[in-house]
Formats: C-alpha cells, sequence, structure tokens
C-alpha cells in the first residue's frame, strides 16, 4: 500500500532511475522498458528516447543536447537535434561492471559512476570509479576507491561534487576545479563504518543507510533515496537525518527536486532493482510529496 505521504505521478514502469529536473518538466529513465521519459504539456510522460543497453543517468550539453547513459556497453550517449543517438564517450577501457548515474555541470563535465562488479549477477562487492566526461567527449577516471558511487549533485556555486555511495555508508564531497578535475575525497556524510568488502548477502547488514539518488536543497541538505532502508530522508552536512518519509512495501531508489518552485520531491520506487524481478513487472511508479524547501544546485 502507498503511504498517505505520497501521491502517483506515474506507474505502470518496469524501474525508473535518473530523475532531474530540466527546462520546466521532470525526466527520467526506465531501465528495463529501454526508454527515457520526459513530462509533456499536460502532465503526463512522452518517450523521449530508447536506449537498447539500459539507460541510466541523464544531463545536458550547455547547447541543450541531451546526455545519456548506456548502462550495459559502459558509453555515455549523446541526442543530436534530429532525435538521433550517437557515441559521446566510451567508457568501456575505465570501468568495471555496468555505468550508473551521472550530474553535467553547467560547463558541460558529466561525472559518470559505476557498479564495479556484476552486482545483477550476484558478484561480491568491489570498490569502483567515478569518471568524468570532458564536453568534447574525453573521458577519464577522477576519483577511485569509491563503494559504488551513484547519485550525484553539484552546489549551485560549481564548486563543489557530492557523491552518494551506495554500498559505503556515505556520502563524499570532491572540491572541483576549473577544468573538471576532482581534489581529494572528504566524508559529507557518514551513516556507519566502510564495509568489508565480500559477498552482499554480507555487505547488507552493515549498512545503515544504502544513499542512491539525491537530491539538493536551498538549505544545502541533501534529500537521499535510501535504497537500504526503504526510505527518503533528508541529511545535513556530517549525517544528521532531518526528516524521514518510509515508502513502505516499496524501495525507492532515487529522487529530484521539481516542479515549479522546485518544492515536489520526486521518488523513483520498485518492489525491486533485479532484472528478473522487474523487467516486464510494470510494479515501478514515480511518487511525489511536497516540501518546504526548495531545491537548488544542478538537480
Amino acid at each position: 500500500m502507498q503511504p498517505s505521504a505520497f501521491a502517483t505521478v506515474l506507474d505502470g514502469r518496469d524501474f525508473l532511475e535518473g530523475p532531474r529536473w530540466h527546462a520546466g518538466r521532470l525526466w527520467l529513465s526506465d531501465f528495463y522498458q529501454h526508454e527515457v521519459l520526459a513530462q509533456d504539456a499536460a502532465g503526463g510522460f512522452e518517450v523521449v528516447a530508447r536506449v537498447p543497453r539500459q539507460p541510466s543517468g541523464l544531463g545536458w550539453l550547455p547547447d541543450g543536447r541531451l546526455l545519456i547513459v548506456s548502462m550495459l556497453d559502459q558509453r555515455l550517449l549523446r541526442q543530436e537535434p534530429d532525435g538521433s543517438l550517437v557515441v559521446h564517450a566510451d567508457l568501456s577501457g575505465l570501468v568495471q561492471g555496468p555505468c550508473n548515474d551521472m550530474v553535467v555541470d553547467e560547463r558541460g563535465h558529466a561525472y559518470v559512476g559505476s557498479f564495479g562488479f556484476d552486482l545483477m549477477a550476484g558478484a561480491p562487492l568491489a570498490i569502483s570509479c567515478l569518471v568524468l566526461v570532458a564536453p568534447d567527449g574525453q573521458a577519464r577516471r577522477v576519483a577511485d576507491r569509491l563503494f559504488f558511487p551513484n547519485g550525484s549533485v553539484i552546489t549551485p556555486d560549481g564548486r563543489t561534487l557530492l557523491v552518494c555511495e551506495t554500498f559505503g555508508n556515505r556520502v563524499s564531497a570532491f572540491d572541483v576545479t576549473s577544468d573538471g578535475t576532482l581534489g581529494q575525497r572528504r566524508d559529507w556524510a557518514v551513516f556507519g563504518p566502510a564495509p568489508e568488502a565480500g559477498a552482499m548477502q554480507d555487505v547488507r547488514p552493515q549498512l545503515s543507510v544504502g544513499p542512491d539518488g539525491a537530491a539538493l536543497d536551498a538549505e544545502g541538505c541533501l534529500w537521499l533515496a535510501d535504497a537500504i532502508g526503504r526510505r527518503l530522508l533528508r541529511v545535513r552536512e556530517g549525517g544528521a537525518i532531518l526528516d524521514e518519509f518510509p515508502t513502505g512495501a516499496m524501495q525507492v531508489f532515487a529522487c529530484a527536486l521539481g516542479g515549479p518552485e522546485r518544492r515536489t520531491l520526486y521518488a523513483c520506487v520498485a518492489p525491486d532493482s533485479l532484472a528478473q524481478a522487474q523487467q516486464g513487472a510494470g510494479t515501478a511508479a514515480l511518487w511525489s510529496l511536497e516540501v518546504t524547501v526548495p531545491g537548488a544546485g544542478r538537480p
């Protein structure tokens, strides 16, 4: 049953991810239906791109062209004005496992996370990296030794990147230089010790919070989709939890702040994340609730 705090915006999907508020409407991906969706003028959703190898993170170049993470072939795609998709960057030589979520700054620098291991096949936890893709498509690793780098946001001044480490019990922060290079990792929020690498059934009990997608608000707090705890959390730097909205039987994997005043918190929910459970199931949904503090920074 849907908790009373939430309204349903979209349902009947397989697995929704990567929500972003851009140009006055919400955009998001459906992994297992291989579609990128965007709100239309009537508040419904239209398919704006089809990505056979599983779309995930979304972002935009300064000229408005859409970037899409193609997870399984480890590529970053670019949608041209005629709607066609081309390879913006091939990341296959830089990452292990599927690529993941992404944020793109105002200059067109894209920061792409990756699993680091084959989660869907039950492989043991392994550390991963963050890849920087320059506006011209040149790619390089800019951070290593991360535990499943996932949802990311950039602060309003463009000087700090926050990265959720889903299996690391933490959110990390990096200073951003003018060419997109990152400084040393530092803790932004810590929810428990970093887990010991090993089988995922042993790792999950070590996690207090599994920060997946995230959204930054105007008070400098993060809304986190806690993929382990089935809840949305509003967290202050340092790790203090200020607000909590349980999602009941549904797991929550991503969130975004949008709407005309960016006070609508959108949440991507599903009973599971595994392809064998969700592909073709039509049980994933997009929920929303209204919050007091508006969104800020690169959404």
